[in-house]
């Protein structure tokens, strides 16, 4: 359902006489002067006098600057705040229920700096997924709102814009890791995408902007992920998939719901991630290409193979393969461009190597590596430590070992902090044979790599 505007923040700025863009240049200067950074925008304050909720620390200084410009104090009660605020809690990571939701909780992650990583695991409740899950699953899209009496009209030359952007900054993370082009995308999407959704435009155009501001969105959630930030992720991954049920675009909603299965089996929940790649699944049926399909397979293939489930695990990893036989049979959207033979490989590799078979994980793993073009560095990085560690299952140390070097050899792929993670568990597995002289060099090498990294920030 709708929000009410919030009439106190609107009569107390029309009494200032300020603008949506003067208000918030206002708060930016202010937050400057305090030596904080405040990423406010005109659509934020836009979002705030229809209704959206504000964080704390921003509500006290548009207070502040509001005070300034009237000569008078004006409290949190006076711009409609106050009950909002009364009990202070964290920032929700659950499924956001408006489009004026999510584009307000999007504003708000935009603000943040992935480097603040939240301490602690990411615990996220089993009711707060299912309900963001079944959510997406049974919610009627809102559609976009089309032919808005604004001043500024968009068209689908905006949007190719943002996608070729897009496809920019995913090659960087791609090649350089998750942290590398973070904070540009963010002040990218803050700053050029997310004003563009309150323009004017055809039901074309705001159809293809709202897929096109997903992508980024998604590719926010990525680098975030990669860089080590799960919460953050996380709230970035929710909220991309409330975006693409305003447009109904189910095969993108799939992708995003396999990349929250990607997290949580990183994480270790591994019933969360078998529940949201089946959801994938279940929900893009008779919506999606069979690229797409076989690309959420293996992400179920990937959840049951490390819960410990070899014939889940297998009859997911043919339904796979099986799909991408079919892969060429459909004209795929660009964003799927990646998921190629050698991608698909990828995956089924790290299948084989946890449920501890040999043979199949050596063989998937070479394949993987052999296939996977150089500019995807940090997925060849993957793949060649997960042969390194299918050689250490037959035994082979010496193998392990020369691939394992390979995949440290030039440092770029050591910004991601889950590659960081692959090394040190490979180090991990090794560490009873310390006093090798190849491992020690190993290990040499691994010390000098990251202490190059640390040299160039």
């Amino acid at each position: 359902m709708s929000r009410e505007p919030n009439t106190q923040l609107i009569a107390v700025m029309t009494e200032a006489n300020v603008s949506n863009k003067g208000l918030a240049k206002r708060m930016q200067d202010a937050a400057a002067r305090c030596g904080t950074s405040l990423g406010t925008t005109h659509v934020a304050v836009q979002r705030w006098r229809d209704g959206a909720g504000i964080q704390p620390q921003t509500a006290a200084i548009m207070a502040d600057v509001l005070s300034s410009k009237l000569n008078r104090r004006i409290t949190l009660a006076d711009i409609g705040f106050f009950r909002q605020l009364q009990q202070p809690t964290p920032q929700p990571i659950g499924y956001p229920g408006t489009v004026s939701d999510v584009l307000s909780m999007l504003d708000g992650l935009a603000d943040e700096r992935v480097e603040a990583v939240t301490p602690g695991h990411l615990a996220v409740a089993d009711t707060d997924l299912n309900s963001a899950v079944l959510s997406w699953m049974i919610a009627r899209p809102d559609g976009v709102e089309a032919d808005r009496l604004v001043h500024q009209r968009i068209g689908m030359r905006d949007v190719r814009a943002i996608r070729d952007a897009a496809s920019m900054f995913m090659q960087l993370d791609f090649k350089y890791g998750g942290g590398h082009g973070h904070r540009a995308l963010r002040h990218y999407f803050r700053q050029e995408v997310l004003p563009l959704l309150g323009a004017s435009y055809s039901e074309k155009v705001g159809t293809a902007l709202f897929g096109a501001a997903a992508e980024v969105s998604q590719l926010l959630a990525w680098t975030a992920y990669d860089t080590g930030n799960q919460r953050l992720a996380y709230r970035y991954l929710t909220s991309t998939l409330r975006l693409s049920q305003v447009i109904d675009d189910r095969m993108f909603g799939a992708r995003i719901l396999g990349n929250l299965s990607h997290q949580a089996n990183y994480l270790g929940n591994h019933a969360q991630a078998i529940q949201l790649a089946r959801a994938a699944v279940e929900g893009a049926k008779g919506r999606a290409t069979p690229r797409a399909m076989a690309n959420y397979s293996a992400m179920e293939a990937r959840a049951l193979a490390n819960g410990g489930d070899p014939i889940g695990a297998g009859r997911a990893m043919n339904e796979a393969e099986r799909r991408f036989e079919h892969a060429d049979t459909a004209d795929d959207p660009a964003w799927l461009d990646y998921f190629d033979s050698a991608e698909l490989m990828g995956e089924l590799c790290h299948c084989f190597r946890d449920l501890k078979m040999r043979r199949e994980s050596v063989g998937a793993a070479q394949r993987a590596v052999d296939e996977t073009d150089p500019k995807y560095a940090r997925t060849l990085g993957f793949c060649r430590m997960v042969l390194a560690q299918s050689h250490l299952l037959n035994g082979e140390l010496e193998a392990a070992v020369t691939t394992a070097s390979l995949a440290v050899d030039g440092g770029d792929t050591l910004q991601s902090s889950r590659f960081q993670r692959y090394v040190t568990d490979f180090q991990a597995e090794v560490s009873i044979h310390a006093a090798n002289p190849i491992v020690a060099a190993f290990n040499d090498q691994v010390h000098d790599a990251l202490a190059r990294l640390d040299d160039d920030e």
